[in-house]
């Protein structure tokens, strides 16, 4: 078995991410089991929902020990996705403070709405500021666009982790990186064009 293994850890998302890559006609497998982590190329984590109950779901079902063995010790090439990203973070702050994997130092931190003078959720359709070279964004253009859903952000612990923001009352990380880990804010797969380039840039990642 090769490919790419979308884990499925009973996030609501898990189907439209499938889906995507189904349409785009990449190898794809459904990775529900720690052993099933194993014979797969790169991983995908999708997610809908908080923060705490993401983790517990993926603790209860050991995909977190088996992801330290596949993205860590074998540097598989893993990409989250919203809260598949927030994941990511060292701490997460919704409902109350919950570890996360500590794959790119950082918080994840509730908008402020009154602050910023905008509603929370963040909802809908927005541009990205890409800030340095990453291999998700290739054959896009400087500018692309994807759809957003969430009240939390990430903030990275150290600013060279953030390849591309996006601005709603403020500048925010859109996307992560951490040498062959990635993470990103929006829904690549409900981001027509550009969110299937991306996912296709992905999984080329070896």
């Amino acid at each position: 078995m090769s490919g790419t293994g979308v884990i499925n850890y009973g996030s609501g998302n898990f189907t439209s991410v499938w889906n995507a890559l189904n349409y785009l006609d990449l190898e794809i497998h459904e990775v529900d089991s720690p052993e099933k982590m194993e014979g797969v190329d790169r991983l995908i984590l999708p997610g809908v929902g908080a923060f705490p109950s993401a983790m517990d779901r993926l603790e209860h079902l050991g995909m977190t020990d088996a992801m330290q063995n596949e993205v860590i010790g074998n540097r598989k090439p893993l990409l989250g996705i919203c809260i598949g990203m927030q994941v990511l973070a060292d701490l997460g702050t919704e409902f109350h403070e919950c570890r996360g994997l500590g794959y790119v130092a950082g918080t994840v931190r509730r908008f402020d709405s009154d602050q910023l003078g905008l509603p929370v959720p963040h909802m809908g359709w927005n541009e990205l500021t890409i800030l340095s070279d990453c291999p998700l964004f290739k054959r896009m253009s400087d500018s692309p666009s994807f759809y957003f859903v969430h009240s939390y952000r990430f903030e990275p612990k150290d600013s060279s982790s953030t390849v591309a923001t996006c601005e709603y009352g403020e500048d925010f990380c859109a996307c992560v990186q951490n040498e062959h880990i990635f993470g990103v804010q929006f829904h690549p797969e409900k981001s027509q064009h550009d969110g299937l380039t991306l996912l296709e840039n992905f999984c080329g990642l070896s």
